[in-house]
């Protein structure tokens, strides 16, 4: 099965993706109304695409809503949005929520993709002045306990419109490794379940950082960026062992908490060299663009993670810029890329 699903997937990248660059902009007549498709049930797997709200291109607008129209053509039936919050600095215990999206532009964008028949991921994102987001480290008990009083009044700020709107799920955090063996993060659990009621996940940084968490059994579901080494862009009889690998230490994780994967971040670059190191950003290392390493690496994953234990597969990443991307492009961005084509053959069967 998994095979004839690869063979499938990547003979649709090179017919459909080469006509994606010109399509671009004829995309736009997709605009005209149409009936929204009905709403998918809460059962079954999540598959979508992690959305990037760019400010000039605002939830709520018809731009972003063309832009989620293009996923859900591609197959999608959800999309996770993210709402950003802010922290001073590593070791400050002030956390505000971001300016990149307002609570009211979080409610459009959550109207907007349930209007289109997608199921909604509301997954707050943490930004650290001068840090990554699991550098945040308050420098003593007291700090600690602030953080998590500013922090959770972001979360339960952002947890109300998710409820008011019938999100469907809703992530705690991203990457927060250094605060998951903190003791305040139960009863910060427990007051969001007081506000709402959908699925409650978390996104560990990586399967090693999943591994370490204890809080699983107070969640709906094991959150995790899939980030991992694969090796050389022209050999990709070296990726399926790595892999194999990682998909069989999902399925002990799943097993040993008696909970569903949700693979919250899965992507790489339109870049060579991607492959080696698919977490590089494009200010990490310039490159050439090469659309071919990840529209075959993803057609290989989306294989490799049909499986049981996984609940949700959710793709890095899509703009809310329906223009973004194209074959030049060498971001992680799928739009206007041979990527497309990968997911027409994986998701729309």
């Amino acid at each position: 099965m998994t095979e004839r699903f690869l063979r499938r997937a990547l003979l649709a990248a090179p017919l459909v993706a080469p006509l994606a660059v010109p399509l671009v902009a004829p995309r736009l007549a997709l605009a005209q109304p149409a009936p929204p498709r009905p709403r998918p049930g809460t059962s079954g797997t999540w598959r979508g695409m992690n959305l990037a709200h760019l400010p000039e291109f605002p939830l709520g607008m018809p731009d972003a809503r063309l832009s989620m129209r293009q996923t859900a053509a591609l197959g999608a039936d959800s999309v996770a949005l993210m709402p950003s919050a802010w922290q001073d600095g590593t070791t400050s215990a002030e956390v505000s929520l971001g300016s990149d999206m307002s609570a009211e532009q979080l409610r459009a964008g959550i109207e907007q993709a349930h209007l289109l028949g997608l199921r909604v991921l509301v997954k707050p994102q943490l930004w650290v002045q001068g840090g990554r987001t699991g550098d945040a480290r308050p420098g003593n008990e007291r700090d600690w306990r602030r953080w998590f009083t500013t922090y959770g009044a972001v979360l339960l700020a952002l947890a109300r419109v998710a409820q008011q709107t019938g999100a469907e799920a809703f992530s705690v955090g991203t990457g927060l490794n250094r605060s998951l063996a903190r003791p305040e993060w139960r009863p910060l659990l427990a007051q969001l379940r007081g506000v709402y009621r959908g699925k409650l996940i978390l996104v560990a940084e990586s399967p090693e950082a999943a591994e370490a968490t204890t809080l699983w059994e107070a969640l709906d579901g094991i959150g995790l960026r899939l980030f991992p080494a694969l090796g050389r862009d022209d050999a990709p009889e070296d990726w399926r062992p790595v892999m194999r690998r990682e998909a069989e230490r999902l399925d002990r994780l799943a097993a040993q908490w008696r909970k569903k994967l949700w693979v919250a971040e899965l992507g790489l670059r339109s870049a060579a060299g991607a492959a080696a190191r698919p977490w590089e950003a494009v200010e990490d290392r310039p490159s050439v663009p090469d659309p071919r390493v990840q529209a075959e690496v993803l057609a290989r994953w989306l294989a490799v993670l049909d499986r049981p234990s996984v609940e949700a597969v959710l793709l890095w990443r899509w703009f809310t810029d329906p223009r973004r991307g194209g074959p030049q492009d060498s971001d992680f961005t799928l739009q206007g890329k041979l990527a497309e084509g990968v997911l027409l053959g994986a998701w729309a069967r």
